[in-house]
């Protein structure tokens, strides 16, 4: 039997790194494009965005793409800062814990490769076609 005593959940920080390693397992095909978005890991997603995703649980939302995907943008798009992935933290531990089935680098990897397949044009249900990872 473990020892839970003094044991922590990860940090943003911790959570940040899981998500910079998946970066790092991209096919170099991906790679380059995916080295322009951000990582930013927050305890949840602002309400805000939870209204205009019509979200009523926080813990419903782990991730989320923020930016212009790549086959939309412009020469004359003026950005105002780095696409962005946003990861959420307690919604992400959660579901870890809830599914049972998967290391939390695994959940998070999959979260960041999910919400960059939005930075390169794709919709969910182009992603659910060949993703089954929520079934």
């Amino acid at each position: 039997m473990s020892d839970w005593n003094g044991l922590t959940a990860p940090d943003a920080a911790e959570m940040e790194a899981m998500a910079r390693a998946a970066l790092q397992a991209l096919p170099p095909e991906f790679a380059g494009h995916a080295a322009d978005v951000a990582i930013r890991v927050a305890e949840f997603a602002p309400e805000e965005v939870l209204d205009e995703l019509q979200i009523d649980d926080p813990f419903e939302l782990t991730g989320l793409y923020d930016g212009i995907p790549v086959t939309e943008k412009s020469v004359l798009d003026q950005p105002g800062g780095p696409d962005i992935v946003w990861l959420y933290r307690r919604p992400l531990l959660d579901e870890w814990a809830s599914r049972g089935d998967v290391t939390l680098g695994e959940l998070v990897g999959h979260v960041v490769t999910h919400e960059l397949a939005h930075h390169f044009g794709w919709s969910d249900d182009d992603i659910a076609t060949i993703d089954r990872w929520w079934e």
